[in-house]
């Protein structure tokens, strides 16, 4: 199989001129003082290829992380149209059909809570929804209850919670949490997941995109699209899925986005789910 974020890719946008290493990197210098929206977008079209290069070099990445924004990097890989279909589709393809598919699996106490905040109820109060998630992640946080954790093969034997993995995809802290205490805390280098800053984990004010001790800004401040770009950053980064998620990315890669569809081992669960809310 050929397909996925770690695979090398052609940018869909070929520049008229190509840059020496002393341009790209004065370019990149460029857009990071820069305020101008369209001279970034420029530059970063420019130095496409050469931040491409960076990104194989872990010592280049912080720097890397400061001379990009993810939004604009999947678009030159896929293009706009590939680009906007998270968005587009989820909340009227894709999340009804996910909250009733999961009232059909066995009831726990997580999946009820996240089938409260997914879909509340039309009586319900701002101080019954404050425990939970906002209604979108939490409905994310549904398809991995529909489409379970990935083995983690021989090493780490035992079936992994949908619970469990959830906490490889969001890390909420209180507003007024050091953001650097939280990046020095980190031991092991880890897949992308966010990190979500507010006073409720249903009034998040900023996500971060946490990638190897670096604290990237999303630029979205919505749990959806701030879980769109945790998703790209994979493709931009050239990072593989975090294992216990990787059933699920590999749902949203080929089903949401259609990419490498047919170029990617899928497991029959996914194949099964995909099925069940396409029909």
């Amino acid at each position: 199989m050929s397909g996925g974020p770690t695979v090398r890719r052609q940018c869909q946008f070929v520049p008229e001129t190509a840059l020496s290493e002393d341009e790209c990197k004065e370019a990149i210098s460029l857009m990071k003082h820069s305020a101008d929206e369209d001279i970034v977008k420029n530059k970063m079209k420019l130095t496409f290829d050469y931040r491409r290069n960076m990104i194989l070099d872990p010592s280049s990445l912080a720097t890397y992380c400061l001379s990009f924004h993810v939004e604009q990097d999947f678009v030159l890989m896929f293009g706009e149209g590939v680009s906007g279909k998270l968005l587009e589709k989820w909340p009227t393809a894709y999340k009804k059909k996910i909250i009733q598919e999961c009232r059909k699996l066995p009831s726990t106490s997580e999946l009820e809570e996240l089938l409260l905040t997914a879909d509340p109820p039309e009586d319900s109060t701002e101080r019954d929804a404050d425990f939970g998630w906002d209604s979108d992640l939490s409905s994310v946080f549904l398809l991995l209850h529909l489409i379970p954790p990935s083995a983690q093969g021989r090493r780490k034997p035992g079936k992994v919670s949908a619970s469990q993995a959830e906490k490889h995809l969001v890390v909420f802290k209180k507003s007024g949490t050091s953001i650097q205490e939280h990046l020095d805390a980190i031991t092991t280098s880890s897949q992308p997941y966010l990190l979500a800053v507010g006073a409720r984990k249903n009034a998040v004010h900023q996500f971060f995109i946490v990638l190897d001790k670096n604290a990237i800004p999303c630029r979205s401040t919505s749990c959806l699209g701030a879980f769109d770009e945790l998703f790209k950053a994979h493709f931009v980064f050239g990072t593989s899925y975090n294992p216990m998620l990787r059933n699920m990315y590999t749902f949203i890669q080929t089903t949401v986005y259609n990419i490498d569809v047919g170029k990617v081992k899928e497991s029959p669960r996914v194949a099964e789910v995909r099925v069940r809310l396409l029909h």
